[in-house]
This record gives structure tokens, sequence and C-alpha cells, in this order.
């Protein structure tokens, strides 16, 4: 009983903070509705936080072969369902009192594996089609996204919190989603390569105004 009340105490507090510094933090606050319950039902199955993020991983691994088949549309509806499963670790973990820095470390790890998958999966796709313009999209968009989940984890090694940018990983998956979903995948992969320099670059400018801002 007691655990529970300190449960309820914790969502409740966590409720009473409605300002958020990126949308994917609102986003995730927002789900909690949804991905708490899930969570907890899972824990209660005895899967772990980690299993889940490894089997997202493995999921998204299999959409990318779907991608490199040339069946984008199948592999964005594919993606729609497996994309979740993201929010689902971390809504288990925190529910189920299983947070780790290892477990953070291995999400963040697979996130970029997963991504980097996709990317490549479209890659193969279009060298097969000769789509020299889309090759290269491709992998100027998994440069970008490289590079802007680099500058986070760099500026916060400096203690610096960086979450700022118009394209964080939330918004780089409902692009691709919807790119492929809707038949736009080449505008989706224009986005996705500008929209990732832009946040890197975003991101770089923000660590330098700190540094010289602060002491």
């Amino acid at each position: 009983m007691e655990k529970a009340q300190v449960e309820k105490a914790r969502l409740h507090k966590a409720q009473e903070r409605p300002h958020h510094d990126t949308f994917t933090d609102w986003a995730r606050y927002t789900a909690q509705v949804i991905t708490y319950p899930i969570g907890r039902a899972l824990g209660r199955l005895g899967l772990h936080p980690n299993t889940l993020t490894l089997l997202g991983s493995l999921l998204t691994v299999g959409v990318a072969g779907v991608l490199a088949s040339g069946r984008l549309n199948l592999g964005g509806w594919l993606l729609a369902v497996v994309a979740p499963l993201d929010a689902l670790d971390g809504a288990m973990a925190r529910v189920a009192h299983a947070k780790s820095r290892f477990g953070a470390f291995l999400d963040s790890t697979l996130d970029r594996v997963s991504e980097a998958a996709l990317l490549l999966g479209l890659a193969i796709h279009y060298l097969q089609q000769g789509a020299t313009t889309e090759v290269i999209l491709a992998f100027v968009a998994l440069t970008g996204a490289t590079m802007v989940s680099y500058t986070r984890a760099r500026a916060e090694g400096l203690g610096i919190t960086c979450k700022v940018g118009i394209l964080t990983r939330l918004e780089r998956a409902v692009i691709l989603i919807a790119g492929l979903v809707l038949g736009y995948p080449t505008v989706a992969l224009w986005v996705l390569a500008i929209g990732t320099i832009l946040t890197a670059l975003q991101r770089v400018l923000y660590v330098y105004r700190q540094t010289r801002e602060g002491p």
C-alpha cells in the first residue's frame, strides 16, 4: 500500500510540471496516460526494459530490410507500429523503478543503430533504382542525425543540457513515417537532410552561447 502511495505521489508531482523544453518532452509527458499502464503491465509479465529496448531495435532493423526491398509504403506502416516501443521502454523503466545508467546508455545507442538502419535501407533501395539524389540525401540525413546526437552527448559531457533543435529524434521519426505512408519519401529525405544539419548547427551555436556566458 505504501509503495502504491509513493508511486501515486510521484506521478502526481510529475503532472504538476507542465513546462517542457522540447516537443519530445511534451509528447512523452502527454503519452504517460497510455505508456505507463502498458509499461506497468509488461513489467508484471516479467519483461525487463532493456529487453524491450533490444526488441524494438531488432524490429526496426527488420523494417529497414523491408525498405531496402522497395516496399516503402509497407515499411512506413510497420514503422508506425514499431516506433512507439521507443517510448514504452522508458515508461516501463520509470514505473518499475528499473532505471539504470546502462539502460539509458543502451537505449541511446540502439536508437542510433535503428535510425541508421532505416536510412541505410532507403539508400540501398534507391541505389538499386539508380536514384543518385535520394542516395545522397539518405547519407546526408544519416550524417546530420549522427551530428545531432553527438552534439548533445558532447554538450552533456561538458555539463550543458542540450535538447534544442527543430528536428529531434521524435520529429525525424514522424517525418519519415509520414513520407513513407503518404508516398513522398523523397520529400521526407529532403526535410531530414536539411533539418538535421540545421539542428546540429543550432546545437553548436547554443553550446557556444552557453560557454561564452557561463563561468
